[in-house]
């Protein structure tokens, strides 16, 4: 016979694990909403540069591609998306892709995201120089 004082128990656990039950839930879809936009950013950073470094192109053109990317596969994954293109060194060339992630949380600003990718530039030699 059950005693009389762990009648509503059940009740009471349920309203302790729900919470903490919601929160990650919550968690895990921020988390999978971050790593998205990440890919995201990511892909569009070497799309840029991949365009970037081909035989006379410019910089410009894989910043152009880099946005263009991110407005064609997932503008609403990634907000605030910008890009920035440059030439770390001789025969290099950069595109960097930042932006914010969604949030689940109304009202707050999504988790910041800065991807990279670079690459030597194509360019025509001759058998004898390097």
């Amino acid at each position: 016979m059950r005693d009389r004082r762990d009648t509503g128990s059940a009740s009471i656990e349920l309203v302790i694990l729900f919470p903490a039950l919601l929160l990650l839930v919550t968690a895990m879809i921020q988390y999978a909403l971050w790593f998205h936009a990440r890919s995201l950013a990511l892909a569009a950073a070497q799309e840029g540069v991949a365009i970037a470094r081909t035989y006379g192109s410019t910089p410009q053109a894989g910043r152009d591609t880099a946005l263009e990317f991110v407005r064609d596969h997932g503008a609403d994954t990634l907000t605030d998306a910008t890009a920035i293109a440059s030439t770390p060194g001789p025969g290099h060339v950069q595109v960097a892709v930042t932006g914010r992630s969604l949030s689940v949380i109304p009202g707050t600003p999504g988790i910041e995201i800065n991807q990279s990718a670079d690459g030597p530039v194509e360019r025509f030699t001759t058998a004898n120089t390097p």
